[in-house]
């Protein structure tokens, strides 16, 4: 038998909802609205440019979520993108000088690639848990010293690809971009990680309050290993499908991606403090600003009005993320 305060307490389940999901509103309407002003917007070719523009910071984003989510953060992932494609396409150099076939030379490339973003991701692990360095601190140093590395490692000039390789980047599968389903490969993968096992509600547990995790039996250093690990593998394979689009690895590639990465990720509603965020959110945030971009273009905005509109949308965005989050956080209490 229902009581009198039931249609007060749905009414505040909607509004919970309605204000949780307040970013996936407004990309409705800013979609309806530029559909009804720019036709050109709502046909299937566009809306896969759109995809295929968000895919390659979107692997980042992802991965940066979880970063966030632990109460960290990584602001090396644009320069790691750019060394990325520079030792792809070096690696596959050298090994055509020797005569080895591109069927082996692009896995040898990609793993060892992988295997470096993995590598650097247990780094910036071990500065915090060993040293107690911030990972901010970690990759600060690291968004100087990786792009000293790509330029290197290239000698300062872009190297090619073969084309074989371009299909990565800028192919297609039954009309869907190569890139697009690698994000949404990523995209259910981590999804599911955050949601559905152990290790993401540990995620969630350490960005909280990592003492009260590590009392609870969580191995808070495994835990902040492999986020750390996991995130500079997605953003090194951004940076192999950066290259593959371009054509080349060069070590000036991906400037300020970091900074588009975070902004996704804070659209889409993860707290900057830890232990809040959704994966689904981020997606949110990826194509809020992809079709905040292409809707401007579309619209022929000037390049620099752009600018200062993006920034201001973001600046809003952000705004109502954070005034959801305490509106959620107070009526919790």
């Amino acid at each position: 038998m229902s009581t009198p305060s039931s249609p007060i307490r749905s009414t505040r389940t909607l509004r919970s909802h309605l204000a949780r999901e307040s970013m996936l509103i407004i990309l409705i309407v800013m979609c309806i609205a530029l559909s009804y002003f720019e036709p050109s917007f709502r046909t299937t070719i566009n809306l896969l440019n759109v995809l295929r523009q968000v895919s390659i910071i979107g692997v980042i984003a992802f991965g940066m979520t979880m970063v966030i989510i632990s109460a960290e953060i990584d602001l090396s992932v644009g320069s790691a993108a750019a060394l990325a494609g520079c030792l792809t396409a070096v690696i596959i150099d050298k090994c055509g000088d020797k005569g080895i076939w591109l069927s082996v030379s692009l896995p040898l490339a990609v793993l060892t690639t992988l295997a470096a973003g993995f590598a650097m991701g247990v780094f910036t692990a071990t500065m915090r848990n060993l040293f107690q360095v911030p990972c901010f601190i970690t990759t600060l140093a690291l968004l100087t010293g990786l792009r000293g590395t790509a330029q290197y490692v290239t000698e300062g000039f872009p190297v090619n690809l073969p084309p074989g390789i371009t299909f990565l980047g800028s192919g297609d599968i039954l009309g869907v971009p190569v890139p697009a389903l690698i994000f949404l490969v990523v995209f259910m993968s981590v999804h599911f990680l955050m949601n559905y096992t152990t290790f993401g509600r540990s995620v969630y547990a350490v960005g909280g309050n990592a003492e009260a995790a590590r009392l609870s039996g969580i191995d808070v250093w495994r835990i902040r290993v492999w986020v750390l690990a996991i995130n500079g593998m997605l953003a090194y394979l951004a940076g192999i499908l950066l290259a593959a689009r371009i054509g080349s690895g060069i070590p000036t590639a991906a400037l300020g991606m970091e900074l588009d990465v975070i902004a996704a990720v804070i659209i889409g509603g993860t707290s900057l403090f830890g232990g809040s965020g959704r994966v689904w959110g981020t997606l949110v945030g990826l194509l809020f600003i992809g079709v905040m971009r292409n809707g401007m273009t579309l619209l022929n905005i000037q390049h620099d009005v752009q600018l200062i509109v993006r920034g201001g949308l973001i600046l809003i965005a952000v705004w109502i993320n954070q005034t959801t989050l305490k509106y959620n956080s107070e009526r919790s209490r």
